[in-house]
């Protein structure tokens, strides 16, 4: 009965420290998160004063005194 119960602890011990699944929700976490990351980065470039920014700079690198 001894060696019953250590076989059950020593395979409860295991499935408890495995990490089998792990790194597919690590991803899926990482994908959501990178997701989010575009969505909020596209709302601010696409915003009226980063727009108006973004022109200035190239109309005044474009504009060269010969």
């Amino acid at each position: 009965m001894t060696r019953r119960i250590r076989e059950v602890r020593a395979r409860l011990l295991v499935a408890a420290v495995a990490e089998d699944g792990m790194s597919t929700a690590e991803y899926a976490i990482g994908t959501i998160a990178a997701a989010a990351f575009g969505a909020v980065l596209y709302s601010v470039v696409t915003g009226d004063s980063i727009v108006t920014a973004l022109t200035d700079i190239i109309a005044k690198a474009l504009d060269t005194a010969v």
